[in-house]
């Protein structure tokens, strides 16, 4: 009998593909990459230097070694083992002056989850 509870435990433990949920460890929710505000949207205009660029976005996410004029702003945000939000931004340039922004069709008055969840519980 304790053998089969302790071979029991460890099963539990070592194995995450089941899904119990009285038995499930705490995952937090996790954000990565860089939320892009509406107002960072909106103060980015076609023209700008890199630096000016940097000022207003911060330091993008991805910069490839391969496709120096390119900047990759990425934001995703996991909850419950769940993509609750994911956004993606790409800015290209030609030479050192911002030539085309490729916005992943997040509306400009967006939230992020998490404020969007609060603004429920208020209401």
């Amino acid at each position: 009998m304790r053998i089969t509870i302790i071979l029991l435990s460890l099963l539990l433990a070592s194995c995450d593909s089941f899904y119990i949920p009285l038995l499930t460890p705490y995952k937090m929710d996790i954000r990565q990459g860089n939320y892009v505000t509406p107002a960072m949207r909106e103060n980015l205009k076609i023209g700008m230097t890199r630096p000016q660029v940097l000022y207003v976005m911060g330091t993008p996410l991805i910069q490839d070694v391969f496709h120096k004029d390119r900047w990759d702003y990425v934001y995703r945000y996991e909850h419950a083992r769940k993509i609750v939000a994911t956004q993606k931004m790409t800015l290209y340039f030609e030479g050192d002056k911002l030539a085309r922004i490729v916005d992943g069709g997040e509306p400009a008055g967006s939230t992020p989850a998490k404020a969007k969840a609060d603004e429920r519980a208020k209401g």
